[in-house]
This record gives structure tokens, sequence and C-alpha cells, in this order.
């Protein structure tokens, strides 16, 4: 996702919040770095335009299904929180997770008038041959506006996906 978020306009796209779970480690060092860089190189002021969050992750790996229905759902009631509380004009994400709750809040308060969102989901480049569990509840609910997949074949198996080519 860093290498799509560093090809936006950054003055449209402002204020950016990166959210990631709570088990993640990676996820918003990379985005506070990059962040980082443009207040070196831009000379903006430090939180101005950025913010960092985490919330609970609907399904761990090798989490059974079953016991990620009641994680999904609390994941959800934080994302709901989270995005009544910033009320996002777009929502860029790519699958783990948090992508999901966080999508499905954003489309509820869509569909009650409460919220406008414009999601965005980008299908991870490791996926060649089928999509991941959170893109195929995007795909198949018809929550994004706009589903992008990296692999052509994926586009042939999934013919409401947009094939973007190599985007991360």
């Amino acid at each position: 996702m860093m290498n799509i978020v560093t090809t936006l306009q950054k003055d449209r796209f402002t204020p950016r919040y990166y959210v990631a779970a709570l088990t993640d480690n990676m996820s918003l060092q990379k985005a506070q770095v990059y962040e980082q860089s443009l207040i070196q190189s831009n000379g903006t002021k430090a939180g101005e335009s950025a913010h960092f969050m985490q919330i609970y992750r609907s399904r761990e790996v090798g989490q059974s299904y079953v016991t990620s229905i009641a994680t999904t759902l609390l994941a959800t009631l934080h994302a709901m929180w989270l995005v009544i509380r910033i009320r996002p004009q777009v929502i860029f994400c790519n699958g783990p997770g948090t992508c999901f709750p966080l999508c499905i809040s954003a489309f509820v308060l869509k569909v009650l008038g409460l919220g406008w969102s414009s999601i965005f989901y980008i299908e991870s480049i490791a996926r060649v041959k089928k999509l991941s569990l959170s893109g195929l509840l995007l795909y198949k609910l018809r929550i994004a506006d706009q589903f992008f997949v990296q692999w052509s074949q994926l586009q042939h198996e999934y013919p409401r996906a947009c094939y973007a080519g190599r985007l991360m």
C-alpha cells in the first residue's frame, strides 16, 4: 500500500489516516517513516497531515472461521467508531484483517445516509489465482466502489474487477 500512497497527490488527500491491526508491528512504522520524510522535505508541521491508528484484526492468520465470527464483530464495532470519528472520503485498502471491518463500517454508514466514503480495494499481488478472503467478501457483497486486481487471470475470473497491472 505504501507504493500506492507515495503516488497520491498529497494536497488532495489530507489529512491521511493510516490504520493497521494492533498485532501489526511493521505497517505503521513504514507509514510514519514515509510521513516523516514528507515533513523533512516539505517543512510541514508534524501531525498536520497524517494520523496513525490501530484497530482489532478481524481474523488472525490460522484462526478458525468459527472463532473469527466473534473477533470480526468486535473489530467491526471498533472500526465503526473509527469511521464515524474520522468520516473518511476515500478508503484505500488491500486485504488483511483490518480491511473488511473498515469497509463494512463505511458501507453501512453510506447505506444509512450517515457517511460517504469511496472504497478502493486493491487485491494483493500475491493473489494470482484466487482472491483473498477479504477480497472475496468485498467482491461478492459489492462493498468496494472500485475493485482492483493485479493479475489478468483474476480479472477474467471476477469480471467486475479492474485489471490494473502491478501496483504494489
